[in-house]
């Protein structure tokens, strides 16, 4: 049975925003699309659970912080112990665990216990990753306990052996525990991935960081607890590998050529943005996506297209977590197409219920390029790039040295294919594999 999105000045919402849009209206009038803060601390934030609100991207839109977090974050050196600082909360509702039997933060008490929040197709998670593996192999053996709690994003984030396989792929080597109720990440106020909390030897709250970045002052944090709680780390080196620099055209002023922010294809986040009082823009720009829900419903692209913002064509049922093709085909006729400014662009896809196929990308309306290619991608013999889908997660798409601007699209044959998200980067010479 289908149902329907009501009040009908939603859909009358979108339609004005349609139409700014078309007619090249001036920035100010779209100017709610992006906001440019520094990248190193990019981050996203998550949902309030359940409501579906819309979930945002630091890349381009600032993070809004809570007027009293639960420790402030730092910027230099530690700042000098009190005693006035927060006590760590205990882990709350979690579930399965993985490369650990379970534990208790009181348990450890007199170690330096590092906790990341993560979710395994956030593409802000994954860059942080290599800095993590480099921490537990130089300091586990030093008192340092790690802790990556696993938040989901979407609802194939639940399921235990998507996350063991995850943890495997990251070559995470240090206790992961799933958190799919949100119940720690609620204990701690948490609002972002990744985010990272270190404690003390007694237990409190000393450093916070949110989002990629300040690798090396947070080593160095690590190290100055570590310290304090008795660890001799005179043979072991603080050299962190350099952090990758952000193309400052990405950080444009114009919204309209800065780098295009994540991009949600399931009705829930569109749902919501339309509720932000005009504060967020949805992401998907057809009216008729927004007048029934989990519907097939035949799009037509209008042919002009704007950064920020999804456009289809063909037949596509809008689910809550994502767009799925509803029928087959024979020539990739019906497509998912967005105009972005970028370095590298990564797509969370899957194969509804389950199976492999295959999904043809092309950029201004020519295959991809091998030294533009993301990881992901393969060639056939005619020189076609396409991405073979065969699970659930998060796969690189486009990988280029220099930001600019393209035309993507992605389409499927196959009715099993289905669309989550679209995530951008902006470093210098494009992404490093994690």
């Amino acid at each position: 049975m289908k149902r329907y999105i009501t009040p009908t000045f939603l859909v009358a919402a979108i339609l004005v925003l349609l139409a700014a849009v078309a007619c090249g209206g001036d920035s100010d009038e779209i100017k709610p699309v992006t906001r440019v803060i520094s990248p190193t601390t990019v981050a996203t934030e998550a949902p309030s659970r359940p409501e579906p609100v819309p979930i945002e991207s630091a890349d381009t839109i600032a993070p809004r912080v809570d007027p009293k977090p639960v420790i402030p974050e730092a910027s230099g050196l530690l700042a000098p112990f009190t005693g006035n600082e927060p006590f760590a909360p205990e882990l709350a509702d979690t579930g399965r665990w993985i490369n650990s039997e379970p534990f208790t933060l009181e348990s450890q008490r007199g170690k330096v216990v590092l906790i990341d929040f993560w979710t395994y197709t956030c593409i802000n998670c994954i860059r942080t990753m290599p800095y993590l593996r480099s921490w537990y192999s130089k300091y586990a053996e030093h008192g340092l306990v790690m802790l990556g709690v696993h938040t989901p994003e979407f609802e194939f984030e639940k399921l235990y052996d998507n996350v063991v396989d995850a943890s495997q792929k990251f070559d995470l080597r240090y206790p992961v525990v799933q958190d799919n109720d949100f119940g720690t990440w609620r204990a701690f106020s948490n609002r972002f991935w990744p985010a990272k909390y270190i404690i003390g030897k007694n237990g409190r709250i000393r450093y916070t960081h949110f989002g990629e970045g300040e690798y090396q002052e947070t080593e160095l944090v690590i190290r100055e607890l570590l310290e304090e709680a008795g660890a001799d780390l005179a043979d072991v080196s603080a050299d962190a590998a350099p952090q990758p620099e952000f193309d400052t055209r990405s950080r444009s002023g114009d919204p309209m050529t800065s780098l295009t922010r994540e991009l949600y294809a399931g009705y829930e986040r569109n749902y919501g943005a339309l509720s932000s009082n005009g504060e967020i823009p949805p992401y998907v720009l057809h009216p008729e996506y927004y007048q029934e829900v989990d519907a097939d419903v035949l799009y037509v692209d209008p042919g002009s297209h704007q950064n920020h913002f999804l456009y289809l064509s063909g037949l596509w049922r809008n689910e809550a977590e994502r767009l799925v093709h509803a029928r087959s085909t024979e020539n990739y006729e019906d497509y998912v197409s967005l105009k972005f400014f970028a370095t590298s662009v990564n797509a969370v896809m899957a194969p509804v219920n389950s199976g492999t196929l295959d999904m043809r990308i092309t950029v201004d309306g020519r295959p991809l390029t091998e030294d533009e290619a993301g990881f992901d991608v393969m060639f056939d013999d005619a020189g076609n790039s396409f991405v073979v889908v065969d699970d659930d997660r998060m796969y690189s798409l486009i990988n280029k040295e220099m930001f600019g601007t393209h035309e993507l699209i992605l389409s499927s044959n196959s009715d099993k294919f289905s669309l989550f998200a679209f995530t951008f980067g902006s470093y210098v010479g494009g992404e490093r594999e994690s």
